[in-house]
């Protein structure tokens, strides 16, 4: 069966690799695409925007008239929000990859999941999920004698920092240890910072270039080191999973639900 996908920011990288990765799916189709009120791509047909010629769907603004069966929002959090309001109106389900939200505004998700399905990933990437899963056993094993690091890179266009998937590493890791991140996490180093505060979570930033996105965790120990790495060379691995999310998602009664319960993961 065939499912229907409205995609949010058609004129952007990812709403592009969204409408470009569609094309080469038998299970989905895009029905509608959006962009802010104002912007000049508005009315132009988004397979021309994503490179890969006509396909007949014309960059709109409003979501309420549209036709689709599943939203996919990648776009930011004061938009996300407003998606998410429309499609609990229209009781439709909203895949959101959208990152830096606050914990004020990832409640608005948990609110509207108990009226419409709720997908929310700070990374849609198969492979970063599985590395969330290795984390979890890394730490259950290493974090009590290690030093943790979490360092990621991304492009220089990149608004908030740091990611939403460093984030998420660094919960996995302060779940695993029974920790608080917003109390044990390490966010800024500089000037005289003192020794290392042992149980810390530290995080680094990297920004430049056009890095689609890199994540390392370091379990520093006095005689070895253990590293988890994920590296992306392209947007498609996040369009590619939101796309399998949003065909699963379509099946699914209302609630939030996350990679987990796409992969199978306990």
């Amino acid at each position: 069966m065939t499912t229907n996908i409205a995609v949010v920011g058609g004129a952007g990288r990812m709403g592009g690799a969204i409408v470009r990765a569609a094309q080469d799916s038998d299970e989905i189709a895009v029905s509608a695409v959006f962009e802010q009120a104002g912007n000049k791509a508005l009315g132009e047909d988004a397979g021309v925007l994503a490179g890969i010629g006509s396909c007949g769907v014309l960059l709109a603004d409003s979501v309420l008239d549209a036709y689709f069966d599943v939203m996919i929002d990648f776009s930011t959090p004061e938009s996300t929000l407003a998606n998410l309001e429309a499609c609990t109106q229209l009781g439709k389900p909203i895949v959101v990859g959208t990152t830096g939200m606050t914990a004020e505004q990832q409640t608005a998700l948990h609110e509207a999941s108990k009226q419409i399905p709720v997908f929310f990933a700070s990374n849609m990437s198969i492979g970063v999920n599985v590395a969330l899963k290795l984390l979890e056993m890394a730490t259950k094993a290493l974090g009590q004698q290690c030093d943790i690091e979490v360092i990621e890179a991304h492009h220089k266009h990149k608004v908030d920092a740091p990611s939403g998937t460093a984030l998420t590493m660094g919960e996995v890791i302060a779940d695993a240890l029974g920790k608080d991140l917003q109390h044990d996490g390490v966010f800024a180093r500089e000037g005289i910072t003192g020794a290392r505060k042992d149980g810390s979570i530290g995080f680094s930033t990297i920004r430049g270039g056009d890095i689609a996105g890199e994540h390392t965790v370091m379990f520093i120990g006095d005689s070895e080191r253990v590293e988890i790495s994920h590296r992306t060379t392209d947007r498609k691995i996040f369009a590619k999973g939101a796309l399998r999310a949003a065909s699963w998602l379509a099946q699914q009664p209302t609630g939030l639900y996350g990679m987990n319960e796409l992969l199978g993961f306990d």
